[in-house]
């Protein structure tokens, strides 16, 4: 983790793309959770902790601005950040580029609410919020 980013890299698999090995758009979405997901690990916060504690982080906004195409076997790095905090929801920010010739493949942003297990808005866990900051936005994210 560098100054509150973190990264993960990611192959596009076949089944990602389209008859032109381009890779469809909604799975940019799932790379955007997979680099949520790791960034929370790599702060000591796990989904599975949340949930075995009566939390769940529910998706209430997803937003995307797509540039170049990622391709079938593309090597992909998502980078991923607190982007606003409050005491019931998390924003975070994503940039996506391919580190072989870096070509900017989009960049997004999803916001997650704290939920109980009645399905009623709830607080983060102290414990979690204590683990979580605001990174700096590492590009311009024009949402």
């Amino acid at each position: 983790m560098t100054n509150g980013i973190t990264s993960v890299e990611l192959r596009v698999r076949y089944a990602e793309t389209d008859q032109m090995g381009v890779a469809y758009h909604t799975h940019y979405l799932v790379w955007c959770e997979v680099a949520r997901t790791d960034h929370l690990c790599q702060l000591g916060v796990s989904y599975r902790s949340l949930e075995d504690g009566g939390l769940w982080l529910a998706v209430v906004d997803a937003r995307i601005r797509y540039g170049a195409s990622a391709r079938y076997d593309d090597l992909v790095r998502v980078r991923c950040w607190v982007r606003d905090l409050g005491s019931r929801r998390i924003v975070f920010g994503y940039a996506m580029d391919r580190p072989a010739d870096a070509a900017h493949l989009a960049i997004a942003q999803t916001a997650l609410i704290a939920l109980d297990h009645s399905h009623t808005v709830t607080r983060l866990p102290p414990a979690a919020l204590g683990k979580l900051s605001v990174a700096p936005d590492p590009v311009r994210v024009p949402f």
